[in-house]
């Protein structure tokens, strides 16, 4: 898309927004649902300095060992459909988040533009302002169906709950409202500088690539995917010290890694990982984490900007 023909930032009504943010999350997240299910496998993963066994199968080999091989592995013990483990709840959250995300990203650059008026914040500084914001309110409304997501992805050919209603149903009895939001405080601490890097990195890439010619149409999907690969390493080490926090409580060791560590607050995860497991071990999933987050920022840039223009050029619930 050139840089005229439309704009994160102030083209089209909220409804158009809401609408065109909601695709994208739905089919951004269907096509990255696989890789998904593979890093929260691997991040769930310790490696012990102390006990070079922990986590390790009868043949004292670790469980997964890179991308492909936890592939095959989940294949062979899981079949097809172990790829799209806890895709209900995800596809919900990912609806649901997007549709506040670029909402509430819209709202706050407006208010922002309103509040400064001609003594406008430098275009960096404002688009992170307005990602971090929009970042954190999604991260907390969706908050539950990330939880809810991460638990049934942790499910090896052992079920720990039968369906979605089921596990919101123990979780609320066993583990109370309380339960819905365990690591909360690493989603939003990621959240907050992850989305302001990548609306920032993306608002300055936009133009800049869009003269560039790719086989689906501009430079929007090029821009998305450099801005999520430089975000998501930035904060990586929250993201797996929340998929820890998760899987604590009654379940914790019932899911596919049957001995998962006992964590408490997003501080004290941090320092156990890295005594435990070395730094290395607050990375654990990365590389499978940007295979994910390029595709999926590349789709739902690229599917929002179309949607989106599809709906002002259409006039579509304005």
């Amino acid at each position: 898309m050139s840089p005229s023909a439309g704009h994160l930032k102030d083209e089209g009504s909220k409804s158009q927004v809401v609408v065109a943010g909601a695709t994208a999350g739905l089919i951004a997240r269907f096509v990255v649902a696989p890789l998904d299910v593979v890093k929260i496998r691997l991040q769930l993963q310790t490696h012990s300095l102390s006990d070079p066994l922990s986590h390790r199968n009868l043949n004292g080999s670790p469980i997964y060992k890179g991308t492909i091989p936890t592939i095959e592995h989940i294949l062979r013990d899981e079949g097809l459909t172990g790829l799209w483990k806890g895709n209900i709840p995800a596809e919900l959250m990912y609806v649901s988040y997007s549709a506040i995300q670029f909402t509430a990203y819209r709202s706050v650059t407006v208010a922002l533009q309103t509040r400064f008026g001609e003594n406008r914040l430098p275009a960096a500084a404002e688009s992170f302002i307005a990602g971090a914001s929009a970042g954190a309110v999604a991260t907390t409304a969706t908050y539950p169906l990330d939880l809810l997501r991460t638990r049934f992805a942790a499910q090896g050919t052992e079920k720990v709950y039968a369906s979605l209603r089921a596990s919101i149903r123990e979780i609320a009895i066993n583990e109370g409202p309380r339960g819905f939001f365990q690591g909360l405080g690493a989603g939003v601490g990621q959240i907050i500088p992850h989305m302001g890097i990548f609306f920032a990195t993306y608002e300055t890439l936009r133009e800049p690539f869009g003269s560039i010619q790719l086989p689906f149409g501009s430079g929007d999907a090029a821009a998305g995917v450099v801005a999520s690969v430089i975000a998501k390493t930035g904060v990586f080490p929250f993201d797996l010290i929340r998929k820890r926090l998760q899987v604590q409580g009654p379940t914790r060791s019932k899911y596919v890694h049957k001995n998962i560590p006992v964590y408490k607050g997003v501080f004290r995860t941090m320092r156990d990982i890295v005594r435990n497991e070395g730094t290395r071990g607050l990375y654990r999933g990365l590389t499978v984490s940007l295979f994910k987050a390029a595709p999926a920022s590349a789709v739902t840039m690229w599917t929002y900007e179309r949607v989106l223009r599809l709906l002002v050029n259409s006039k579509t619930l304005e």
